[in-house]
């Protein structure tokens, strides 16, 4: 992480951690893992095609799917994701 661009926000209701990595560090997050202490931690996942392709294929087919199933899932593309919004296609 790159200390001097991470920061904190704690409002009443609320509270946002900014991290930012470090020059050195390539590649997109895959998850991150938040709570009150290291014991009870929660992992979540960040918004990308292979997280997409991962969560939506244990939903719509589960590990005792036949060959035939798995070949006629459909193909997800996550487009664009913003702050506001995220376009998945579909095929």
């Amino acid at each position: 992480l790159a200390s001097p661009e991470s920061g904190v926000s704690v409002s009443a209701h609320s509270a946002v951690v900014e991290l930012a990595k470090a020059p050195a560090s390539t590649g997109l997050w895959e998850k991150f893992r938040f709570g009150l202490d290291t014991s009870a931690l929660q992992e979540r996942l960040f918004v990308s095609e292979e997280n997409v392709d991962g969560f939506l294929g244990t939903v719509l087919c589960p590990s005792f799917c036949s060959q035939s199933a798995l070949e006629s899932q459909p193909l997800i593309e996550v487009l664009d994701v913003t702050e506001d919004r995220i376009d998945i296609s579909l095929k």
